[in-house]
């Protein structure tokens, strides 16, 4: 079954072993989704850039948009480094970051190079996350 079970939503400490390269990957992809979530807020409220760079892409009302996002990132962010769900995770994780590579185009058009306002980094994060749902679909269906 490649559906949700109760184990998904057991932390096990299988999940931490770091000898076990998908493990790092999977702490990692899901400790970057956090600073995300920070960025979006200041001093103790929405960033007035942050919801200006979602008014701009198109999103409205913005502020719901914004508050939607942090959920999101901290949710997938939090789930990958705990283990819980991961491949339903990494594919919400992959969809976020696509969201975001949406609204980098429609902002700024093709631009790749991530320092100069590109996409590269969401884009490498959004495969990455992939290749952690794809793996984890492909253990699933090796125990089962």
């Amino acid at each position: 079954m490649l559906g949700l079970t109760r184990q998904d939503f057991a932390i096990r400490a299988s999940a931490f072993d770091l000898t076990q390269p998908w493990n790092l990957l999977r702490l990692i992809a899901g400790a970057f989704m956090l600073p995300h979530v920070a960025g979006k807020f200041v001093a103790g409220g929405l960033s007035p850039g942050v919801v200006g760079f979602f008014t701009k892409a198109g999103f409205q009302p913005a502020e719901a948009w914004v508050v939607l996002a942090a959920l999101v990132e901290a949710g997938t962010g939090l789930a990958l480094i705990l283990g819980l769900c991961t491949r339903f995770a990494a594919l919400g994780a992959a969809g976020a970051l696509a969201v975001a590579v949406y609204a980098l185009y429609a902002i700024k058009g093709f631009a790749w190079l991530w320092n100069l306002g590109g996409f590269e980094y969401p884009v490498f994060w959004a495969l990455v996350c992939v290749a952690i749902a794809m793996n984890g679909f492909r253990e699933r269906a090796a125990a089962a």
